[in-house]
């Protein structure tokens, strides 16, 4: 028998099963939220940009922190529709969670989409979005420490390779720069020495003046932009995992919601929540949703990914 049958028989009642499940998994996604957005916010508060807000706008690279209030800032949201919604038995919060997460799924699986179609374009867009990062190098702690993190984990240096440091004030070559690391590269472009226990960070001061082939002793040489094409090209499967381990999640998220709003239309309506098909049994819209939407998630990832295997 099926449970909507069983519903009809036995009177229309909301499953706490679904229910709390729901709640749990949404009161961690608020938590996360909430922890994400509290860094974000605590981290603006070191920097001074809580009492000088126009300063959000004076960095000329990526400030890292909006990557966390902006996903925190979202999680947040959406665990908290999800938590009251499912608690307190609300479709209208409950349908905002289902349909704000769906949207989210499909602009994840549209940008992937369009990642590969138009990936020479991308490719240009990262050219550009380290460079202008590498300009941008001194003037925030946050960016610096991101940009250090990236040249020591993929072992590489700029964009394309040491000589896009002259963009940056502190390192160009130009005779009018007083710096003391005028013609160097950051330590993060340094090749490790396992002898040393201590962080050499004045390993990078004039390597540059140096030729390609003594420099290649001292510092990484080849550029971020192709250690990152190389290392994505090598994980590709574990990438391509992860994205459909936080589909799948999103997925059980609208599932669970779904099937919640569809026990709680039962109930009010004292009965089964949609009309018993002559051919078919009664309809779960709900369950039927869930259906479309794990279709749509393996199709498009399949597709994405035998396209980038290719």
């Amino acid at each position: 028998m099926s449970r909507k049958e069983h519903l009809k028989l036995k009177g229309a009642e909301v499953s706490c099963c679904v229910k709390y499940l729901l709640f749990g998994f949404n009161i961690v996604f608020w938590l996360l939220g909430a922890a994400f957005l509290g860094i974000g916010l605590w981290a603006w508060a070191e920097k001074g940009v809580l009492s000088n807000i126009s300063s959000i706008t004076d960095l000329g690279g990526f400030d890292p922190v909006w990557l966390f209030i902006v996903v925190g800032g979202v999680m947040f949201i959406l665990g908290f529709a999800g938590c009251i919604g499912a608690l307190r038995e609300n479709t209208v919060l409950l349908k905002f969670f289902s349909v704000f997460l769906g949207l989210i799924f499909f602009l994840e699986l549209t940008a992937g989409i369009l990642a590969f179609v138009f990936k020479d374009w991308i490719k240009d867009q990262l050219n550009f979005f380290i460079n202008n990062n590498v300009k941008a190098y001194r003037d925030d702690i946050d960016l610096q420490n991101l940009i250090d993190f990236a040249q020591e984990y993929w072992l590489c240096c700029g964009a394309h390779g040491p000589n896009d440091w002259n963009q940056n004030i502190y390192f160009n070559c130009t005779e009018l720069n007083p710096s003391r690391e005028r013609c160097g590269v950051p330590f993060s472009c340094c090749i490790k020495d396992p002898a040393e226990d201590v962080l050499n960070t004045q390993c990078g001061y004039d390597v540059r003046l140096q030729g390609e082939l003594d420099q290649q002793r001292y510092i990484y040489t080849k550029g971020c932009v192709g250690q990152f094409e190389k290392w994505l090209q090598d994980n590709l499967i574990v990438v391509a995992g992860v994205f459909v381990g936080i589909a799948l999640l999103q997925i059980f998220g609208i599932c669970l919601a779904q099937n919640l709003v569809s026990d709680i239309k039962a109930v009010k309506g004292g009965g089964a929540p949609y009309p018993p098909s002559p051919h078919h049994g009664p309809v779960d819209l709900g369950t039927e949703w869930c259906w479309i939407w794990v279709q749509a998630l393996a199709e498009g990832y399949l597709c994405i990914i035998a396209l980038f295997l290719d």
